[in-house]
């Protein structure tokens, strides 16, 4: 009998991966969704319970139906703009939520915790590469909403109540090799697939927020990692608890960073399509540079980031919005 995996935002672009390669992994992913930014189509590897993080009702009663060996939590807000005008949406959303679950986990003898965090709890750190152990300063609501769950997992690890892994992403891209699950969010604010979704329009045009920052082109530069690449970082996480390692923090990237005008010139090489470039402000939150040292995830966990080059995300990415429903 395969053993339930409580999955947080499994209706999710990234958490929709994870349930896949939970499954492929021998267990049962149990998506926990409330299917705000989800999509039910997406659950295609375990059962689903429809619910609210904020209702600890619900969110206990899914430990009691199912009786989970572990959490892999993936639900939250996560638009950086989003959360500096909107600030107190996103601690009541990703604290309180995440708050709620970690308290029915505890009560329910669940110890094991698998966190989606992320680098934007490091703030504004440009020309370094960052590792673990680098100062957290989070700029906006979104990274420091994040740092505090990291925080408060610490917290109940110290208590000894729980075992917690903390992944800190940075830019996730591509798509299920098999292509039955992609990257598809209403709306679109990722680079790639909002690139990906104006090919093919009138005006084809695409909008770069911020062409003055301290960057080799002036725009944005980002650590690109492979949804694949990620949530096998997720397995190996759980078999990190499993063998009954302490409770630990990771960067998942690939140690090299893309500015945004170069994403899009491969967007434009990968689907032989010219586009036209529209210069805007700058967003709200964002930070000039993000580039991860991943050397502890590899050396401690095993992990490798083999498809996480540029042109493969991208030609990933577009294979899958070429057949997608959701971005026709």
């Amino acid at each position: 009998m395969m053993e339930n995996i409580l999955v947080t935002g499994g209706a999710g672009y990234i958490g929709s991966h994870a349930c896949k390669a939970l499954r492929r992994a021998g267990y049962n992913p149990v998506t926990f969704d409330n299917l705000s930014t989800g999509w039910s189509d997406a659950v295609k590897f375990g059962p689903l319970e429809i619910g609210d993080l904020r209702d600890f009702t619900t969110i206990e009663n899914a430990f009691k139906k199912h009786k989970p060996i572990a959490v892999m939590h993936f639900a939250a807000l996560s638009q950086v703009g989003e959360s500096v005008h909107n600030p107190s949406l996103y601690w009541g959303n990703n604290l309180y939520g995440s708050l709620n679950l970690i308290n029915a986990a505890v009560a329910n003898g669940c110890e094991k915790f698998i966190f989606s965090s992320t680098c934007a709890t490091y703030g504004e750190q440009d020309n370094i590469l960052l590792n673990e152990d680098c100062m957290q300063k989070p700029i906006n609501a979104y990274g420091a909403s994040k740092l505090a769950v990291e925080n408060i997992l610490s917290n109940y690890s110290y208590a000894k109540q729980i075992k917690f892994v903390a992944f800190r992403y940075f830019n996730v891209a591509g798509a299920d090799l098999e292509r039955e699950i992609g990257e598809q969010h209403e709306p679109e604010t990722h680079l790639i697939p909002r690139t990906l979704g104006v090919l093919g329009s009138k005006d084809q045009a695409i909008t770069i927020y911020g062409t003055d920052y301290d960057t080799r082109d002036g725009t944005c530069i980002r650590d690109y990692v492979h949804v694949v690449d990620l949530v096998e970082a997720h397995i190996l996480g759980l078999k990190w608890l499993n063998q009954g390692h302490d409770s630990a923090f990771f960067n998942l990237g690939t140690g090299v960073g893309f500015s945004v005008r170069e994403v899009i010139s491969e967007i434009c090489n990968v689907t032989d399509r010219d586009l036209n470039i529209i210069e805007g402000p700058r967003r709200a939150g964002d930070c000039a540079k993000l580039v991860s040292s991943s050397l502890r995830a590899m050396a401690e966990l095993g992990w490798s980031c083999e498809r996480s080059n540029l042109r493969q995300m991208i030609v990933d990415s577009w294979e899958w919005h070429q057949q997608s429903k959701y971005l026709e």
